[in-house]
């Protein structure tokens, strides 16, 4: 009888014998395989774990910068201020001073207000002899008014104010009623 383990089979291609022959290669090469495979797999975690603290010191840098800009939002408006209040300071502190003078010092410091505030985007709504916008005047009475047409603001008891193309608050107005 002939021992089948000594010749190779038909189905077998001579590598396949080799390795049959030698199972410690076989073994070796799976070995080498799977330590190659573990190092891959550890360069991999180790970029993982490098992203993902990447993303979380962005994530920390992105909430301070939001809080610094949140607290530190009206530094430049405040700081534009700071005259203003000057001014007032000083007219309140003039003892028994001319009326005039006074009143030409709040005047002045009005003007310098507005100014600021315009730069700031804000803008006055004073709608004298306009028609009635009901998404920026609020009608609080309707008076007679000759010569005037019926829905006309008369007089701005309140001046509105409009932030940026944005109706901060609405005139506070009187309205022409009909004849």
């Amino acid at each position: 009888m002939h021992n089948s383990s000594d010749s190779p089979s038909p189905n077998e291609t001579p590598e396949s014998a080799a390795q049959a022959a030698a199972p410690g290669g076989e073994l070796e090469a799976l070995k080498a395989k799977v330590a190659e495979l573990e190092a891959g797999n550890k360069e991999l975690r180790d970029t993982v774990l490098r992203e993902k603290a990447e993303l979380e010191n962005q994530r920390r840098r992105l909430h301070r910068d939001l809080e610094h800009a949140r607290r530190f939002a009206n530094e430049k408006l405040l700081n534009d201020l700071l005259p203003v209040y000057d001014s007032l300071e000083r007219g309140l502190a003039v003892e028994g001073g001319d009326v005039h003078a006074v009143r030409e010092g709040l005047s002045l410091t009005l003007k310098e207000l507005l100014r600021i505030a315009g730069n700031n985007g804000l803008v006055q709504v004073d709608p004298v002899d306009q028609p009635l916008d009901p998404e920026r005047h609020h009608a609080v009475s309707m008076v007679e008014a000759p010569g005037k047409a019926p829905g006309t603001v008369v007089t701005v008891l309140q001046k509105g104010y409009v932030l940026n193309d944005r109706l901060l608050r609405p005139a506070l107005v009187a309205v022409a009623k009909d004849d």
